[in-house]
């Protein structure tokens, strides 16, 4: 690898404002190979912030270590602290179950479960919520139904509840697999270029959902659509070759830039 850009000397554009999620000196190696140099980079509560940035330039590691995705991997080394909350999510005694519940992950194919549409809603609820089995069949109808209107899909789906999830089109899918998260209450979504797989139409569907979910949840994502980005977040953060260059007000950044290399980028020279 190359040596990393230089680390931004940018004023704190965060000051005075509540976080909620927080990534201190944070690296990262796969094996012998170090993919994150030292993050530092927090996350406002309640907003939409986007890391943009070429392809392999560490965002969606960074997205998947705040949920600890990459645990799965064994050769995976971390330094560091990612606070969510204000708590360390690499510390020992944490579980990654209530994690989990706090910290939702959507991907960029919508994953549903082959259930229907409303084992999808409940899954997730069922597993992470001591009572959910004693709930009637009532409450559990409400909480399908309070999921689904929050994603704009009732209307849509409301008399085939009991249908396979996976008949549903694509952009159904992806709004599924954000209403699946929702029962078991997080307080952060993490969203890996979720309107990759999506036409322009479906596209600006999730982009009108995920702008909606602004202000009750804290939302995180990952895009190389640059007017997405521009559209669709409050904050942006571009990433170079593992280290986080430049994090501004989204309107800031596109317009001024205060690196070359994120004009560069967004300007299309690269990437």
């Amino acid at each position: 690898m190359e040596t990393p850009p230089p680390t931004p000397d940018a004023p704190d554009v965060l000051a005075n404002t509540e976080i909620a999620v927080r990534v201190k000196d944070f690296s990262l190696w796969y094996g012998t190979f170090q993919a994150l140099f030292a993050v530092d980079f927090n996350v406002k509560q309640g907003i939409i912030t986007s890391l943009i940035g070429p392809s392999g330039c560490g965002k969606s590691t960074l997205l998947r270590s705040i949920n600890r995705i990459n645990d799965r991997l064994g050769y995976v080394r971390t330094e560091g602290v990612i606070e969510v909350l204000g708590k360390n999510v690499l510390d020992s005694d944490v579980a990654l179950p209530q994690l989990r519940k706090q910290v939702g992950m959507v991907f960029q194919r919508p994953n549903p479960l082959p259930l229907s549409i409303r084992e999808n809603i409940l899954f997730s609820y069922t597993l992470h919520t001591p009572d959910a089995r004693k709930r009637t069949k009532a409450e559990k109808d409400q909480i399908v139904e309070e999921a689904l209107r929050e994603v704009l899909l009732w209307d849509t789906v409301k008399d085939r509840l009991d249908h396979s999830a996976t008949a549903l089109s694509l952009e159904q899918q992806q709004k599924l697999c954000i209403a699946r998260l929702l029962p078991v209450k997080p307080r952060v979504l993490l969203m890996d270029e979720p309107c990759s797989a999506l036409d322009p139409e479906a596209t600006a569907a999730v982009e009108e959902l995920i702008w909606q979910l602004r202000g009750e949840y804290t939302i995180l994502m990952v895009t190389h659509n640059m007017a997405q980005a521009r559209r669709a977040s409050d904050e942006c953060a571009f990433m170079l070759m593992g280290k986080l260059v430049e994090h501004a007000d989204t309107a800031e950044m596109f317009v001024t830039p205060r690196h070359k290399e994120t004009a560069d980028y967004i300007e299309g020279r690269y990437g």
